[in-house]
């Protein structure tokens, strides 16, 4: 019996494009996946963070409202379309209030209750969302990371970054964080005998206007928008990007207009 696996990534709340994020989760509910997963980078934290320290970026914004952002625009809407398992991995944008605390407020930190971590934050209990650790084997010889851990190398080229991680790991790989849309493969063996690797990199859902004024100087990056189905058979794991062009994208032949 296959396995699908919708794997979303990099909404970065309150950056995200918000009709596309409708779309995909419009999607979701039509194709009721055996198993969701955001891969990291769910909500931006623009504030605080070690960019904006001691500056007046500081004191700007609120992790709470941001929080409430994430679970109103995802985690709600989600929910009312799909009952199914859902898992979500701490990007390094997620991450950012707990490290913040940590460094900054060591003694805010140690609270028991862990109120400046990702999960805790967003209510995953209470949606009943399950946080991945840093490396997911969702199937044999293949791995799901958000990307920012485990020493993995950026490329500018996209799928490159994910089968550079790939060929480290020795494991294929699905990866989010740079924002790019790729797939790439390469094969190692001799006499006729081989094993392919693949790495994939499933895009991003932000706003790029958005984006642009936030992170790029008012320029335009080498990303790409969409997210990614992944079938776990008995054969093997066979993984299809779906990139957002044109304000739309197709899955098994269905149109969804953004």
């Amino acid at each position: 019996m296959s396995k699908r696996i919708v794997i979303i990534s990099d909404t970065q709340i309150p950056y995200h494009h918000r009709k596309a994020l409708k779309a995909v989760l419009r999607f979701v509910g039509d194709y009721q996946p055996d198993e969701v997963v955001q891969i990291g980078d769910l909500v931006d934290y623009p504030q605080p963070s070690r960019w904006n320290k001691d500056s007046r970026g500081e004191f700007e914004g609120s992790v709470f409202e941001d929080s409430d952002d994430a679970k109103r625009l995802f985690l709600e809407p989600l929910r009312s379309v799909y009952d199914g398992p859902v898992k979500v991995f701490e990007g390094n944008h997620d991450e950012r209030p707990r490290v913040y605390a940590e460094k900054y407020a060591p003694a805010l930190a140690r609270d028991p209750r862990r109120s400046y971590h990702f999960d805790v934050l967003c209510d995953f209990d209470g949606f009943g969302v399950e946080r991945l650790p840093t490396f997911y084997r969702f199937a044999p010889g293949w791995i799901m990371t958000h990307g920012h851990k485990g020493g993995i190398s950026l490329n500018r080229i996209a799928g490159n970054t994910a089968l550079r991680a790939a060929v480290k790991f020795d494991k294929s790989v699905i990866m989010g964080h740079t924002h790019r849309q790729g797939i790439l493969h390469e094969t190692r063996g001799f006499d006729g005998d081989g094993r392919t690797l693949t790495g994939v990199e499933v895009g991003h859902l932000m706003d790029p206007k958005l984006a642009s004024k936030q992170y790029l100087k008012e320029g335009t990056a080498n990303w790409q928008m969409g997210f990614a189905v992944a079938t776990v058979d008995g054969r093997g794991v066979h993984v299809k990007n779906v990139p957002i062009l044109s304000r739309k994208f197709e899955v098994d032949g269905e149109i969804y207009e953004v």
